[in-house]
């Protein structure tokens, strides 16, 4: 059989990044910045009150004191957006809104809680040292400064940076586009009536799921039947839209199997199937279909997750430069003795404690255990050639939160 690291490696060669793109703002939001920003501007643009106040000569006003106000006649009014260029004479005061622009000749602002607030003539009750409460032009950022680097997130901190210098849009490693195609002539949408037989499906919007949560995008969310003409004109309908297709079911070794029987069980026509050494999710495939990459996981449903884990969810954020690649592996310890089956690697649910730093297996190892699956925060990864861990010793988790 195949290691778990072979089809890994597979896998990883199989996605590749997009070429980049400039988005608006709020499409980047989330994506890796592809080149260096350099600012076109001061920020502040101008120099700017950082108090709604008085702007005034800080020498008109050093005497001020609660049982002596400083009386100035206010000559000007200056809101924030104010576009005329005012000058401050001495003795003056301008009442000032917070990010309005400094009139020439003040070299201070005094907040308007250290005076009577009057608009004709202000009593100063408290001076205000030279430079006070304005923000000066270039104090953030300098024109010509990098202030954001390739390889960043478009955090919401960003966006407001980039809209800060005057920049509309910004260039980004896109999201990839996934397909994701579940197979089995039993499947049902969930809110329609059962007949015997049926089950409703769950693989296909469980993997949508998880390819949004690791930053990409869904193109589509099919159901196939075990017909293969269905199952290729899914394929001929959404596969140029796509960057990588992902298909659950059809891909074990017995009768209709539509995934093998429509891409040839020999791996004759670009996917080539696999056993791979690990428990759950031994029956894989992986190639390319019409160009795109293709990636083929088992149908039940903890190995499907467990198998986007172990082999997509890798390869697809770092497509996207995105940070943490890999999900954080920690030691545990264990709260009791577990079996694996000897020469595979097995993928146990579990629940582990950051306080006690312990880990408890959640539920049977079986692939259909859906349930513990969803009350884990880790998965349990038993080393290939290891078939007991006893109660006490230390095990690899990855955690998933």
């Amino acid at each position: 059989m195949r290691s778990v690291e072979e089809h890994q490696r597979i896998v990883a060669e199989l996605i590749t990044a997009r070429p980049a793109r400039t988005l608006a703002l709020a499409d980047a939001e989330g994506l890796v910045l592809a080149e260096d920003v350099t600012a076109t501007l001061d920020l502040p643009v101008f120099d700017n009150s950082a108090m709604d106040g008085y702007a005034v000569r800080a020498e008109d006003v050093v005497a001020a004191t609660a049982a002596s106000p400083v009386k100035l006649t206010v000559a000007e009014d200056i809101p924030a957006g104010c576009s005329d260029i005012l000058i401050l004479e001495p003795k003056t005061a301008h009442r000032i809104m917070t990010g309005a622009p400094i009139p020439d000749g003040a070299t201070a602002v005094v907040a308007v809680e250290a005076t009577d607030g009057r608009t004709d003539v202000v009593s100063i009750t408290a001076p205000s040292a030279e430079g006070g409460y304005i923000r000066r032009a270039g104090e953030d950022v300098t024109t010509g400064a990098t202030v954001l680097r390739a390889g960043q997130v478009v955090t919401p901190a960003v966006i407001g940076l980039a809209a800060a210098l005057g920049l509309p849009v910004l260039t980004v490693i896109p999201r990839q586009r996934v397909l994701v195609i579940s197979t089995g002539s039993e499947l049902v949408d969930p809110g329609k009536p059962l007949r015997p037989g049926q089950i409703y499906e769950s693989n296909a919007v469980m993997l949508a799921a998880a390819i949004r949560e690791a930053g990409a995008e869904v193109v589509a969310v099919a159901t196939a039947s075990d017909d293969v003409a269905e199952f290729t004109a899914l394929l001929d309908r959404y596969a140029a839209e796509s960057d990588l297709i992902i298909t659950s079911g059809g891909v074990s070794a017995g009768a209709y199997e539509v995934v093998k029987d429509a891409f040839g069980r020999t791996g004759d026509q670009g996917v080539e199937f696999a056993k791979v050494a690990m428990q759950p999710g031994m029956p894989q495939g992986a190639g390319r279909v019409a160009g795109k990459p293709i990636v083929t996981v088992p149908g039940n449903p903890v190995s499907v997750l467990v198998s986007f884990e172990v082999f997509i969810r890798p390869p697809l954020r770092s497509a996207m430069r995105l940070p943490d690649a890999e999900r954080p592996r920690r030691s545990a310890v264990l709260t009791e003795t577990l079996t694996a089956p000897a020469g595979k690697r097995q993928f146990r649910r579990g629940i582990f404690d950051d306080a006690a730093g312990t880990v408890a297996s959640q539920g049977p190892p079986g692939s259909h255990h859906l349930r513990w699956l969803a009350s884990s925060n880790c998965l349990l990864d038993f080393p290939v050639d290891v078939t007991q861990i006893p109660a006490g010793d230390h095990i690899e988790i990855w955690d998933l939160r």
